[in-house]
């Protein structure tokens, strides 16, 4: 089973009003595991970066500037992504801002949200009144995500891929063994290491035995086997 692990980055938070996506990056999955195939890629968003946005992911209009556009690189994102699951973290936000971009290109796929793998909602179903940010899953898994001073779209893509692993049972999913202790934490059964195997025993019985079973057996009375 192939999944997509999928962020972006924009210039603020309405896509409906002139907000423009600046990042994209994708980890793809096979099995739950990475294959190590991404794509990843900084966008022109034709218009100025707002401070705001600047200062959560520090892409600047100097740095986007000679970066393509959104429809010279629409083709390869959609080609990539193929029809398979997207896991997003915030899928609605995502994916209203990839929809936006390919509603402005003629031809361009609409992106069902039926798609999406949302990890907010499986991580407040999961964890009720806990916080649901990808840093506060990070540390309540023991991620390491030092190295993310800023978002990024395919960091944070990779962090999510070993959150939603998490999510999804861990590196134990599917052994049935594992259970829980009275902590919550999951403990596996230790196996006990066997030795060679011992040739095995003759089975035959000898005189002396027949004779006592024999002995045994005429002491019965009405035995159920004699019957009719």
């Amino acid at each position: 089973m192939r999944e997509i692990v999928l962020d972006t980055e924009t210039t603020g938070f309405d896509a409906q009003n002139g907000d423009r996506i600046v990042e994209i990056g994708c980890i793809e999955l096979v099995n739950h595991i990475a294959t190590g195939r991404h794509f990843h890629v900084y966008i022109n968003p034709e218009r100025p970066m707002p401070e705001d946005a600047f200062r959560v992911h520090g892409l600047s209009d100097d740095f986007l500037k000679d970066k393509p556009v959104f429809a010279s690189v629409a083709q390869d994102f959609v080609a990539f992504v193929g029809e398979d699951p997207l896991v997003i973290h915030n899928a609605a936000f995502d994916i209203g801002f990839l929809n936006a971009e390919l509603a402005r290109l003629e031809g361009m796929p609409h992106i069902a949200m039926e798609r999406a793998i949302d990890t907010v909602r499986m991580a407040r179903q999961k964890f009720p009144g806990a916080q649901a940010s990808l840093d506060a899953l990070c540390k309540r898994f023991n991620i390491d995500n030092s190295a993310r001073t800023k978002h990024g779209a395919l960091l944070d893509a990779e962090l999510l891929a070993e959150v939603y692993l998490e999510l999804i049972g861990g590196r134990q999913q599917g052994l049935g063994l594992a259970g829980l202790d009275g902590s919550g934490q999951t403990v596996v059964p230790l196996q006990t290491p066997r030795g060679p195997a011992r040739p095995p025993r003759p089975h035959a019985a000898s005189a002396e035995e027949l004779a006592a079973h024999a002995a045994f057996v005429a002491k019965l009375k009405d035995p159920l086997w004699l019957d009719g």
